[in-house]
């Protein structure tokens, strides 16, 4: 793909957006089994990263298109590559602290945030319906973690909340990113950046791991930087909301991995809370392709 300004396929992103969810669904199921055998977060990041970007440059020298990774917006690529990383660790970090299917459904908040960034950082007027949709979300958020009852711990829960946060808000700066990159450059620029600082921590971390460990650890950096692929490009056909309403499939994935892996069954609170956080994300996504109806209609006839 080239740099050039994307337009909408909304049927293409559908379909990336749908193998994101299955790709990141794996490849939190292999984050907990390597946490389980004893790589630490820093150093799965680390791994992440890295095999990333020689995955990267490497299918880029063979096809040629070192090229597309001209940049004039190293700045944007920067801070979307610290909050990036940040992002990253407490979503690994929210998927070894709490249940795979647990984890997956927190994560499912990121339409809310993304409701409330598009009215901090672009002044957007947001009414009644999309309010409603976030409050009932958010009463899901309330009946899968019980604050004070619940077998999940208030800590995992808030680094899954906060996980969410940033997934909504860097999916914004992919969407900005789109614009004006190619996909392979921002993924790129991304692992570039971060690599060298995950990189300084990697000594104070390490440990030796066994062949089985150190295949999870490869298997789990692969399906990431296949995730991270997908979603830089179906973000570039499709708009934010949209696209993480497809991540709601990869509750199905993280509930099978959690019962075959894990040997865990979702709490009766899951199927309670699900169907509220997951039919508010659907009202905030059909609630926002009608906007965008609108304001293209406002458009060609002004």
């Amino acid at each position: 793909m080239d740099g050039s300004i994307a337009r909408p396929r909304p049927f293409l992103a559908l379909g990336l957006s749908l193998l994101t969810a299955l790709s990141l669904a794996t490849m939190s199921m292999l984050v907990k089994l390597a946490g389980k055998k004893g790589a630490s977060l820093p150093e799965l990041v680390f791994w992440r990263q890295a095999i990333t970007l020689v995955c990267v440059v490497a299918l880029l020298a063979l096809t040629g298109q070192m090229a597309s990774l001209r940049t004039q917006r190293f700045g944007a690529h920067a801070r979307r590559a610290a909050y990036g990383i940040t992002g990253m660790f407490f979503v690994y970090g929210a998927v070894i602290l709490l249940p795979l299917a647990e984890a997956t459904t927190l994560n499912f908040t990121a339409p809310f945030f993304a409701v409330m960034l598009s009215v901090i950082l672009f002044k957007e007027r947001v009414g009644r319906f999309r309010w409603g949709a976030v409050a009932l979300g958010f009463t899901g958020v309330l009946l899968l973690t019980q604050p004070g009852q619940s077998s999940i711990p208030l800590f995992g829960a808030a680094v899954g909340l906060i996980a969410a946060f940033l997934v909504a808000l860097i999916s914004f700066q992919i969407q900005d990113l789109n614009k004006t990159e190619a996909p392979w450059s921002i993924v790129f620029w991304f692992t570039a950046l971060t690599t060298p600082l995950t990189t300084l921590a990697l000594p104070f971390f390490f440990v030796p791991h066994d062949p089985e460990t150190w295949a999870i650890i490869v298997a789990m950096a692969l399906c990431g930087a296949v995730a991270q692929i997908l979603l830089t490009a179906s973000l570039r056909f499709g708009s934010a909301a949209v696209i993480l309403l497809m991540d709601y499939t990869a509750l199905l994935w993280a509930t099978a991995y959690g019962f075959y892996i894990f040997d865990r069954a979702p709490p009766p609170s899951l199927w309670l809370a699900a169907p509220l956080i997951i039919g508010a994300g659907a009202l905030i996504a059909y609630r926002e392709r009608l906007l965008a109806r609108q304001r293209r209609s406002d458009a060609e006839t002004a």
